[in-house]
């Protein structure tokens, strides 16, 4: 055997640095995309009319298969309605939806999600769909008797957000969220009582630029969603602005997302016609815009492609 090694040694070496490169392309993109996959779902960005979008692969093959009512440990709150498991798997609370990251309730509402569940053993309650499109389970939570999204409802922390298939717990959510706008509790609902207060102290405006001249009819933000297809003069009060890891801008009008009525849109492409950091500059601004409105997943907005199609009233 010593002389079989020693007469082919370079043979072996060449054998053995194959076995090793060729393990190594197989196990690496399996570890990126479990990665991509354990840190949140990570790169969530927001979509036109601040939809989010996750970047991810299709693939959910390595995903295992998780029981109906399986008992998890939750290692790591990611906000108010995704966290990880053990094992390092994304999970997505059904009928819920929470603030991300840059938005006024996302501190509060993943600071509550990590007092209930965080290093806790939950009951992963099962409907009709097993995973999302982003291989994250899709689950009722459970603390002992406790619905956890019903819970984050209730306090305000997070909206409903039910398909069109029928959840078992949907109208408990749907009377939690009424009663927690009714009375304005917690960061969802107390803020919009703070925009209606601003908007009722609002005086008249005066527009230099936008006004009937252009022969366009002006509208109310809140009212663009009956003028899908024409051009128009919007006009509003902008309560809240984002920019996404794509540097699209979003100006949320009338109310903070996600309950605004209307957005307005800038892509990257054309940030660099537009005024330095234009989330901030017109951001609590009362301003005037035109353009065609259209509509994406439900609710109205203008893209703007120059800033001649906008101006903050004074």
């Amino acid at each position: 055997m010593k002389k079989f090694w020693k007469e082919n040694k370079i043979f072996c070496a060449i054998i053995i640095a194959g076995l090793i490169i060729g393990c190594s392309i197989y196990f690496a993109p399996q570890k990126e995309f479990l990665n991509n996959i354990h840190d949140e779902m990570g790169s969530k960005v927001k979509g036109s009319a601040n939809q989010s979008v996750t970047v991810t692969t299709k693939d959910c093959s390595l995903i295992p298969e998780l029981a109906d009512n399986s008992l998890k440990l939750v290692t790591k709150v990611i906000d108010g309605d995704t966290f990880i498991i053990e094992g390092g798997y994304s999970v997505r609370i059904l009928d819920i939806d929470a603030d991300e990251r840059g938005y006024s309730c996302y501190e509060e509402a993943k600071n509550k999600l990590e007092e209930l569940i965080l290093n806790k053993t939950v009951r992963l309650e099962k409907e009709n769909e097993d995973r999302d499109q982003y291989c994250r389970y899709l689950r009722h939570i459970f603390l002992g008797d406790k619905n956890i999204g019903l819970e984050l409802v209730k306090e305000g922390l997070a909206i409903a957000r039910l398909d069109t298939s029928s959840s078992k717990y949907s109208q408990a959510i749907i009377n939690a969220e009424q009663k927690a706008r009714e009375k304005k509790i917690g960061c969802q609902w107390q803020s919009q009582n703070n925009w209606a207060i601003n908007q009722q102290e609002q005086t008249s405006y005066e527009w230099h630029k936008i006004d009937q001249s252009l022969g366009l009819k002006i509208i109310d933000a809140c009212q663009a969603q009956n003028y899908y297809g024409q051009n128009v003069i919007v006009e509003g009060n902008i309560a809240d602005t984002y920019r996404s890891k794509t540097n699209t801008v979003f100006l949320n009008f009338s109310q903070p997302y996600p309950q605004q009525c209307f957005t307005a849109v800038i892509f990257s492409s054309d940030l660099n016609r537009f005024q330095e950091s234009p989330e901030k500059y017109y951001n609590n601004k009362t301003v005037r815009i035109f353009g065609k409105v259209q509509q994406y997943q439900g609710k109205p907005e203008i893209i703007l492609e120059s800033p001649n199609q906008i101006e903050i009233g004074h």
